[in-house]
């Protein structure tokens, strides 16, 4: 959609998911098993904190699926908030909140004590263990009782190094052929926004805040299951995987 700023939103936000189907062509599929998930356990109108929210990818989801939905979006980079904020203005089921999942106040800024279900999506893999592990048990502290929270990310299970290898080759191969084709990875998507009159200054902010990060522990799914009933989920294992990706649901 186009905003009183002139920029079309939208194409912004297909440019997002197209560039990231790159790197997992089957992110719609998570996307539709998460959303079960929620409706299953918490029903159709549920409060939802939009976890490293990055373009509101998962809320535009979410509120598609179920309209009577609400969500608080909450991350740090100013540019994919720009993008979330201009997608969903004048949407009164939807709030973004500017924090930094790293400090430990972070909750403190959210609108609301507690949600029904927190999900987060290929966010949450540049935390290392430790600090993964921190924020963990603040989730936990956020999701009501019979709530969910649901993670789905890299998570590299490294007792099967030869089917891990032959995944990553394949992958490789696909993706190759796509950016042949004109797909355009991460940094080049970077450096279009880079070049927009309304993108401009937020990108160049984010990579003063981030840098070039590079990925954590990525920590196999068990691992993040254990994690997660340690810090208080009553359930939680995997429901949704591919060879080097997963889905994780904690239900409190």
């Amino acid at each position: 959609m186009t905003t009183t700023t002139g920029t079309d939103w939208g194409a912004w936000q297909e440019s997002w998911d197209r560039q990231q189907e790159w790197y997992m062509p089957d992110r719609e599929e998570r996307f539709r098993v998460m959303l079960d998930m929620v409706e299953a356990l918490v029903g159709p109108a549920p409060r939802v904190l939009d976890l490293a929210c990055g373009t509101g990818t998962i809320t535009a989801r979410l509120l598609d699926r179920l309209p009577d939905a609400t969500s608080t979006g909450v991350d740090l980079d100013p540019a994919l908030l720009a993008i979330a904020e201009g997608t969903f203005e004048g949407d009164d089921r939807v709030t973004f909140v500017t924090a930094d999942l790293k400090d430990p106040r972070w909750a403190a800024r959210l609108p609301y004590d507690s949600y029904d279900a927190v999900l987060t999506a290929t966010a949450l893999h540049w935390l290392h263990s430790g600090p993964l592990t921190d924020l963990y048990g603040r989730i936990a502290e956020l999701v009501r009782d019979g709530g969910v929270f649901m993670n789905a990310d890299h998570m590299i299970d490294e007792s099967t190094p030869r089917i891990n290898a032959a995944d990553r080759a394949q992958r490789h191969t696909r993706m190759d052929r796509a950016k042949a084709d004109g797909v355009l990875d991460w940094a080049e998507w970077w450096q279009l926004a880079a070049q927009d009159p309304v993108l401009a200054a937020p990108t160049a902010r984010r990579f003063e805040i981030y840098g070039e990060h590079a990925d954590g522990d990525t920590p196999s799914p068990d691992w993040h299951a254990r994690v997660l009933r340690e810090k208080g989920f009553g359930e939680a294992r995997p429901v949704w995987r591919s060879p080097s990706d997963a889905l994780v649901l904690a239900v409190k």
